[in-house]
């Protein structure tokens, strides 16, 4: 146990789950995204929708969006920051089957126009949980660089992508591996010890059989 374990993490707001995790799922989805925001639909679940605009979740997305952390002084101005930077944004509630009951649909559109949709769950004491990536299991905690393939569901994508994190002396913390169906869409999860260079990941975006590489980086 550690310092963090017993008095919680530094943030801005009332409540780790609604605002410091809140903060975090917003933060970790501008990374997956790429690029600056243009527009967001902002959709709560359960206790989010529930309580959230009292614990300042909506406010907490928002920063996240932004590229705040939870400990940015910033945060509960940021629906204010937002506007004049011209980021279009929605709320709404929506009802997602089996997910946590403090969990946020965003779906999103850069201003280069790549779009993104991203279940995040807060998952208690700031820790998070991205769930779903544009309609497919995802299941990582936003604590690793994470490489997320989606690839038709054929034989070898596999081997192509761990061969070249081991050609780049990339260690893989974890993998996994979602399909839809057999032979229809799937998708690799794999969180790393080190970060993926941006060649690499070009090098996938171009591999036969790859639909959509997207890429969480700590940098």
């Amino acid at each position: 146990m550690n310092l963090f374990d017993i008095i919680g993490p530094v943030m801005v707001g009332p409540s780790s789950s609604h605002t410091a995790g809140a903060v975090k799922i917003g933060y970790v989805t501008r990374k997956l995204l790429g690029e600056p925001i243009a527009s967001v639909k902002i959709l709560l679940h359960g206790s989010f929708a529930a309580t959230g605009k009292g614990h300042g979740t909506h406010f907490a997305i928002v920063a996240g969006l932004l590229g705040m952390l939870p400990d940015d002084v910033r945060i509960p101005k940021s629906l204010d920051i937002a506007k004049e930077s011209n980021m279009n944004i929605e709320f709404g509630n929506i009802e997602l089957e089996d997910r946590h009951p403090n969990s946020v649909q965003l779906v999103l559109e850069g201003v280069n126009g790549r779009k993104l949709t991203v279940i995040g769950e807060s998952i208690g004491g700031s820790l998070i949980n991205i769930a779903n990536v544009d309609g497919l299991e995802a299941n990582f905690s936003g604590e690793h660089p994470t490489l997320i393939v989606h690839n038709l569901d054929q034989p070898g994508h596999v081997a192509e992508v761990t061969s070249m994190l081991a050609h780049k002396s990339i260690n893989i913390a974890s993998m996994q591996l979602y399909r839809a169906k057999r032979g229809g869409n799937a998708v690799m999860v794999i969180e790393c010890d080190q970060e993926v260079p941006i060649e690499s990941i070009k090098w996938l975006e171009h591999l036969e059989g790859v639909e959509k590489v997207t890429y969480y980086s700590l940098l």
